[in-house]
């Protein structure tokens, strides 16, 4: 099983328990979580890759494989979800480069393993 497999796996887990529990502050999470993802004066997509940026600086693996899947499923391509990546970097200086080898696992897992060559910026001359 994958990295990003076994997060999956724990994190429908957790998500499963918190709902069986009936957990008031999860249920609120879980709402609040709706309307800041919802399309608004920023679309869901941008949204999304705002939080690939943050989980990134936090190094939130379980963040960020959620946030770059959501970022594709809501229309990001590789090269807008690097960009996301990117600015984690900026943001979070050398640690967040760390951080970022494991949403370039994502990555390939979700836009497939040789998206970094296919998309890769091309050298001028």
């Amino acid at each position: 099983m994958s990295a990003t497999a076994e997060l999956t796996r724990q994190r429908k887990r957790a998500h499963k328990r918190l709902l069986d529990m009936r957990s008031p502050v999860y249920a609120a999470f879980l709402q609040m979580e709706k309307a800041t993802y919802s399309d608004g004066a920023l679309a869901k997509m941008s949204k999304e890759l705002i939080a690939v940026g943050i989980s990134v600086v936090l190094d939130c693996r379980s963040c960020m494989q959620w946030h770059v899947e959501q970022a594709a499923a809501a229309g990001a391509d590789a090269r807008q979800v690097l960009e996301a990546v990117e600015v984690g970097i900026e943001m979070g200086g050398g640690p967040a480069t760390v951080s970022a080898r494991f949403a370039l696992e994502v990555m390939a897992e979700v836009f497939g393993p040789g998206i970094f060559e296919r998309d890769a910026p091309r050298g001028e001359g």
